[in-house]
Parts: C-alpha cells; structure tokens; sequence
C-alpha cells in the first residue's frame, strides 16, 4: 500500500479526529501478513467506507459487535455517495478500501466500470438468509438495508389516502405547498419511476414522466436536493407534502411532530444499500466476514433498532418506531408492492435523464 494514499490518509485522519468511535483503530499496513487473498493490507483489520451520519449508532450495531465476534478491527471512511464513487473511480478500485456501502445507483455505476469484484458466496453464508431482491444478479454485492418511497406530509392538512395519490400534486388547492426531489437524488428516480409507471407505460418512460411532473411544477414550492431542505420545509409549514424516502420520517414521527408518511396507492418503487467489495481490497477474507456479519440476524436487528435500517433479514423483528412509518410494509415489501429498478437501464441514461429533468421539469 502507498503510504500517500489518500486512502490511507482518510484512514489516518479518522482515527486522529474522532469521526469514528474511539474503539477503532487503525492496526496499520503490513507488506508480509496474510490477509485471505485480497492484497497488502492487514488481516486484523479492515477499511469500510460508509455514509457520513448514523456514524456511532452503526458502529455500536454493528461494528463493535463485529471486532468483537472476529477480533478484526474496523476503521470507517466516510463521506457522500457522490464523494465516494469518485474517490473510487480516481484510484481505479484500488485506494485501501476493503468494504464500501453505497446507494445502489451508485453501485451499479461502480459496477459498470469494473470497480467492484463479486461477493463469493460461498465465503458469505448469511446470503441465504436474506430476501431475494437483496441478491439481484445485476449487482456484485448484496443489499443489506433498504428505502422506500412515498409521500412525507402534515397529517393535520392530508389524510393517508390524499397522501398516496400522486394527484396531489397537480392539486392546484395546495400550489406552492408542495415538494418533489430532484431526479439526481435517490428519491428523484424511485419518483420519477412511480409517475412514469402510474401515467406512461413502465418505469423508464420519462418522456411521459417528465411532461407529466412539468405540469406540476406550478404547483412545487421546491424541487429539494436534500434530507435538511425537506424536512424544513415540511415542519416549518411551508408545504404540506413531498414524495420522500421513508426514513426521513422516522424521527419527526418518533417526536411526536404532526407527521406522516404513505407508501403510492399503486406503483411502489424502493431503493438499497449496497455492501461492495472494491478490486483491489486489501483484505478479501475480513471484507467477507464483515459483510457475512452485516446480514446476519444479529447485526440486521440491531442496526434496525440503533441505525434505523429496514432489514434485508426478514427473520427480523421490526422495531415500533419503524413500523410507525411503514406498517406491515416491512415485512415483505415485495409482498406490499414494492419493486427494485433495474440498474441496467438507470445507469447508461442518467446523465441525459438528469439534465432533461433540470431542463424539462425543474426549468420548464
């Protein structure tokens, strides 16, 4: 390993800083272990670069427990999809990362580019306790939490139903009270997706998707690029709805704010997290324990309870404050409705569909 990696400097930086719990330590790099097949790094440790909040609930729910069960020590690297795919594709899989959990856009961008290798099954035995669309063929690694989308609103202004029907917002009685996601976020697709489906022949029909969503523009206070812009929004009274992921929600819920969320009376689209092994992980053998680790029931309930991760494990009790949201959704989502979309279609699309979406929708 390059020791002015930026890989390892982020390593170094994150132990130094404490932007990971005191626990995890960085063991250092060793040119002479034997780290299961995977390269220079250490077998007593491992590298998993992972989203930037939620950072001490997913370490105590998982990590902790982890190093504990296998003496692996874990050092997290963490930053936006966005941030991460680059670092990514800037050192050609190759930058000291072992495990990295991304949205599956971005995943399957990454695949697409030859940046991850395949999750060897026979190495993760937990596969075969997951739910089947968290083992989709399009993928080189599985998913390990999931999202759905729906429509976040005030409950004291819609009702569930009112909330569920992507009419709403052509709605003219709520015009500058409402909200949508811009398609470059992972809610933007999934949305995008449901209105394409529900108006026009299929998912990727964003010809029909596009006019459709424009003719509610009138009507859209902001089109939001953002957990933060949403949800200010949305309890500060400034609109009465807007189609969101589900775990936007949980917390104003548990709060006990005025708050709600409903799955699409009828087109359901959701989206996951990915766990990935990049090319060049330095350490094969504890990225496959990790991730084995990751989707076991153990870890799948208390990143649930902790983190607020929908489980991939259905064996797993949902907790209250999840099924405050979703309902029974979550115990099969592909029973309620809900499907994946296919990355094959999404990636060789999504720049064009990104700028005809500011310029067709946002901008016309």
């Amino acid at each position: 390993m390059n020791p002015k990696s930026p890989a390892l400097r982020r390593r170094t930086l994150l132990a130094t800083t404490g932007l990971t719990a005191a626990a995890l330590v960085l063991a250092g790099c060793s040119g002479g272990s034997d780290d299961g097949g995977g390269g220079d790094g250490d077998a007593q440790s491992i590298v998993v670069s992972t989203f930037p909040f939620g950072v001490e609930e997913f370490t105590e729910a998982v990590v902790d427990p982890f190093t504990e069960a296998t003496g692996i020590e874990v050092v997290l690297d963490t930053g936006s999809n966005a941030d991460r795919l680059s670092q990514l594709q800037l050192d050609q899989g190759d930058g000291g990362v072992d495990v990295m959990l991304i949205s599956d856009t971005y995943a399957a961008i990454a695949d697409a580019e030859g940046l991850f290798q395949q999750v060897d099954a026979e190495a993760v035995p937990n596969l075969q306790e997951i739910a089947p669309f968290a083992v989709e063929d399009a993928y080189s690694g599985p998913a390990y939490s999931y999202q759905l989308n729906g429509t976040m609103y005030d409950t004291d202004e819609l009702s569930a139903d009112e909330a569920a029907d992507w009419e709403l917002y052509a709605n003219t009685d709520y015009a500058g009270r409402l909200a949508l996601p811009d398609i470059a976020v992972t809610a933007g697709q999934l949305t995008v997706s449901g209105v394409a489906s529900t108006y026009g022949d299929g998912p990727f029909d964003v010809d029909t998707a596009f006019a459709t969503m424009a003719g509610w523009a009138p009507n859209i206070l902001q089109f939001y690029s953002s957990t933060t812009e949403l949800t200010n929004l949305l309890t500060q009274g400034e609109i009465v709805a807007g189609a969101a992921l589900n775990g936007f929600a949980t917390d104003l819920i548990a709060a006990g704010e005025p708050i709600g969320w409903a799955p699409p009376a009828e087109v359901r689209y959701m989206a996951t997290n990915r766990a990935m092994i990049p090319t060049g992980a330095p350490n094969l053998d504890g990225a496959h324990q990790f991730i084995d680790y990751l989707l076991s029931a153990e870890a799948q309930t208390a990143s649930a309870a902790l983190v607020g991760d929908l489980p991939v494990n259905l064996s797993v009790e949902i907790p209250e404050e999840l099924t405050a949201v979703v309902g029974d959704v979550a115990l099969d989502p592909t029973a309620a409705g809900y499907e994946t979309l296919d990355p094959n279609e999404i990636v060789p699309n999504r720049n064009e569909w990104v700028e005809r979406f500011a310029r067709e929708v946002v901008g016309g």
